[in-house]
C-alpha cells in the first residue's frame, strides 16, 4: 500500500507542477485552446496517443472484446494504430493545420461554421459535441474507477470526485500547455506500463505459448458465430463480423472526433506533421496493441468475480480479476498507467467541450461582445460545469464502458466524420449535406438507444460512420452549391503566392555592349 500511494502522490503532484508551470503561458484564449500554436510534433504526438487511449481502452474495451473475440481482439489494437492513428495524420494532418488555421477556426464547430459559411451549422456541431462528449468522460470515470476499488478498496463514488477534482485543477490553471506536457509524461509512463504487466499476466499463466494453448481449450459461447474449438485462440477470432465493426469504430471514429482533431489544430508547423505521424503510429502499435493483446486472455481468468447475480459477464470487471494478484509494485504501475491514460483523455475531452461552447456558443451569440478575459473566465466557469456533469452520470455504475464510449463515438464520428474529411478535399461538399449527416449520424445512434434494432451501440455507431461517408457525396450532388467566392477563400490556404528574391542576370548581347561602354 505505501507504494501504491507514494507512485499516486509522486504522480498526481507532477500533474499539478505542470498545471502551475502551464498557468504562466495561459493568458490569452489562443494560448488556452491552442496553446498558441506552439507543440512540436513528440509533444502532440503523444498528446493524440494519450487522449486515444484511456481507461475505455484498458479496462473496458480490452475486457471486453478480448473476452468475446480471444487472442483475435489484438487486430483492434493494430488497426488502431494504422488507420486511427497513421492514416489519420497522413490524411487529415497537414491539411486541417493549414486550412483551420486560414479560417482561424480555433474548434471543429468553428472549422464548419467557417467552411460552409454557415452560422448554424457552427451551433449545431456545439450541441452535437458538448452532448455526446459527456457519456465519453463518464466512461472513462467509470474504467478508472473501477480500478481505484481493486487496487485501494476506495469507494467508487469517491475515486470519480477525486479524478474529476485533480482533471479540471490542471485543466483549469494551464490549459491546453499544461494537457499536452502532462500527455508526454503520461504517454511515456503507458509505453513502460504495459510492456511491464503484459510480461507478468504472461509469466503468471506459465508463459505465452502455455497460455495461448489454455485459451484454446476454452469452447465458444452460445452466442459466438464461430462454434469451434479453439475460436478464441483463433485468428479472427469467435465472431469475424463485431470484430470488424469495432475496428471501424475505435479507428475510423478518431478522424471525427472534435479531441483528436483538435490537436491538427495546434500542432507547429507542417513540417511536423510528418514526424508526428511516425511517432503517433509507434505509440498506437505498443500502447492499444498492447492493450487489446493482454485482453485477449481474458477468458483464463473466469471466475465468480466477473459475473453478476443473474450469471452475467461483467466485463468492466475482468482486467481488474486478471491484474488483483499481481506483485504491488506492478499494481501500483498498473494504476499510474490506467491514471497517465484516463487524465490526459479527460483532459482534453474537458477543455473540447469548454472551448466549443464558450467560443462557438457563448461568443457572438448568447454575449456579442467578449473580451478575451471574459473568455477565458467563462471558458474556466464551462470546465467545472462539463466535469461535474459527467460526473453525474458516471454515477451510475452498471452502465458498461463500451456502451458508454460506443454512443459517444458513434454520434460524433457519424456526424462529424464525412463533412469534416471532404471539407478539406472536396469543394463541391454543400451545407444541406453537412446537415444531413448530422442527421443521419446522431439519428442512427439515438434511435438504437431506444429500439435496439441493432445488436449494439457499438454496430449502431460504425453504421453511422459508414453512413455518413455515403450521405455526403449523395446529398451534395443534387443540393444548391455554395458560393464559389467562399469556397475558394477557404481553399486559398493550400495555395498562397510566395514572393522569392530574383537574381538578374545580362543576355549575351547586354554583356558585350557593357564591355565596349
Amino acid at each position: 500500500m505505501i507504494i501504491k500511494i507514494t507512485l499516486m502522490v509522486l504522480f498526481f503532484a507532477s500533474m499539478i507542477g505542470v498545471g502551475i508551470y502551464a498557468k504562466r503561458k495561459a493568458t490569452s484564449v489562443d494560448n488556452f485552446v491552442l496553446g498558441g500554436n506552439s507543440a512540436g510534433p513528440w509533444l502532440t504526438a503523444f498528446s493524440y496517443g494519450t487522449s486515444y487511449f484511456s481507461a475505455v481502452i484498458f479496462v473496458g474495451y480490452a475486457g471486453q472484446f478480448g473476452w468475446k473475440f480471444g487472442i483475435a481482439s489484438t487486430w483492434i489494437g493494430l488497426a488502431n494504430a494504422l488507420i486511427g492513428s497513421l492514416l489519420a495524420w497522413v490524411i487529415l494532418g497537414r491539411r486541417t493545420r493549414i486550412m483551420s488555421n486560414h479560417l482561424k477556426a480555433a474548434t471543429m464547430p468553428s472549422f464548419f461554421g467557417k467552411r460552409y459559411d454557415s452560422k448554424a451549422l457552427q451551433i449545431g456541431a456545439s450541441v452535437i459535441a458538448f452532448i455526446f462528449l459527456i457519456p465519453y468522460t463518464a466512461s472513462v470515470y467509470n474504467g478508472l474507477s473501477r480500478l481505484f476499488e481493486m487496487a485501494f478498496g476506495i469507494p467508487y463514488e469517491m475515486c470519480i470526485l477525486v479524478m474529476a477534482a485533480l482533471t479540471g485543477l490542471y485543466v483549469i490553471l494551464g490549459g491546453y500547455m499544461a494537457t499536452t506536457i502532462n500527455d508526454f509524461i503520461q504517454g511515456i509512463i503507458m509505453l513502460f506500463g504495459i510492456c511491464a504487466v503484459i510480461v507478468a499476466v504472461l509469466n503468471g499463466n506459465g508463459g505465452f505459448y502455455q497460455a495461448l494453448i489454455g485459451l484454446s481449450e476454452i469452447p465458444a459461447d452460445a452466442n459466438a458465430t464461430v462454434q469451434a474449438q479453439g475460436a478464441y485462440a483463433s485468428f479472427f477470432g469467435a465472431d469475424p463480423l463485431n470484430l470488424l465493426s469495432v475496428v471501424i469504430l475505435t479507428s475510423l471514429g478518431t478522424w471525427g472526433l472534435p479531441q483528436m482533431v483538435h490537436k491538427f489544430y495546434a500542432i507547429k508547423d507542417e513540417k511536423s506533421v510528418k514526424t508526428g505521424a511516425i511517432v503517433s503510429t509507434f505509440f498506437a502499435v505498443i500502447v492499444a496493441g498492447g492493450c487489446y493483446f493482454l485482453g485477449g486472455f481474458a477468458r483464463l481468468y473466469s471466475s465468480a468475480d466477473i459475473y453478476d447475480a443473474n450469471g452475467g459477464v461483467i466485463y468492466d470487471a475482468i482486467i481488474p480479476t486478471m491484474l488483483a494478484n499481481l506483485p504491488d509494485i506492478l499494481i501500483g504501475i498498473v494504476i499510474v498507467l490506467v491514471l497517465s491514460a484516463s487524465m490526459s483523455t479527460l483532459s482534453s475531452l474537458v477543455l473540447t467541450s469548454s472551448s466549443t461552447v464558450t467560443l462557438d456558443i457563448v461568443k457572438g451569440n448568447v454575449v456579442k461582445k467578449m473580451s478575451d478575459k471574459t473568455q477565458l473566465i467563462v471558458l474556466r466557469l464551462f470546465i467545472l460545469f462539463f466535469v461535474a456533469l459527467s460526473v453525474l452520470i458516471a454515477w451510475n455504475k452498471n452502465t458498461f464502458i463500451a456502451q458508454l464510449m460506443g454512443i459517444s463515438w458513434g454520434a460524433l464520428a457519424g456526424a462529424f466524420l464525412a463533412p469534416f474529411m471532404y471539407g478539406l478535399y472536396w469543394k463541391g461538399v454543400t451545407k444541406l449535406s453537412v446537415w444531413a449527416c448530422f442527421l443521419s449520424g446522431v439519428g442512427i445512434t439515438v434511435s438504437n438507444m431506444f429500439f435496439n434494432y441493432l445488436s449494439s451501440p457499438i454496430v449502431a455507431g460504425a453504421l453511422a460512420m459508414v453512413a455518413g461517408l455515403v450521405v455526403v457525396p449523395a446529398v451534395s450532388l443534387i443540393t444548391p452549391k455554395m458560393k464559389k467566392d467562399v469556397v475558394e477563400e477557404a481553399f486559398a490556404g493550400y495555395n498562397k503566392v510566395v514572393s522569392v528574391p530574383k537574381k538578374m542576370y545580362l543576355t549575351p548581347e547586354e554583356e558585350e555592349k557593357k564591355q565596349n561602354q
